[in-house]
């Protein structure tokens, strides 16, 4: 089932970022990778295949993530959104309808299984 889905990670840290895509892609994700919400929506724009945003909230650039899963949100509502911080507690409200978020460190399986269960929504 995975092997048709394509995932975008968009997390500042190139190690953790490394980390999460080569998790995902031994999951059978496709990934692509941003290292900031712009290259995250000039990816949005150019792949339609990504179904799912995988975005931590701290990083630089013209927005945080929560402003990207907004305007993910807003741009392509059918993209499922995971937000994902070290830095805040975030509550429900502060996250668009149908988002997950995950405190860090968050369980690798944990993400995959939010996956399936975002997935299994459409």
């Amino acid at each position: 089932m995975t092997a048709e889905i394509s995932v975008l990670v968009v997390e500042d840290e190139f190690l953790v970022r490394m980390d999460v895509a080569d998790q995902l892609r031994d999951e059978g994700y496709k990934v692509f990778e941003a290292k900031n919400a712009d290259e995250a929506v000039r990816l949005l724009e150019t792949e339609p295949s990504i179904r799912i945003l995988f975005t931590d909230i701290d990083m630089p650039g013209s927005m945080d993530g929560l402003k990207l899963a907004a305007a993910v949100r807003d741009r392509w509502p059918p993209v499922k959104i995971v937000i994902t911080s070290g830095h805040r507690q975030i509550d429900a409200a502060d996250i668009p309808d149908g988002s997950v978020f995950y405190p860090k460190p968050y369980h690798h399986q944990a993400i995959v299984a939010s996956f399936r269960q975002l997935l299994s929504e459409t």
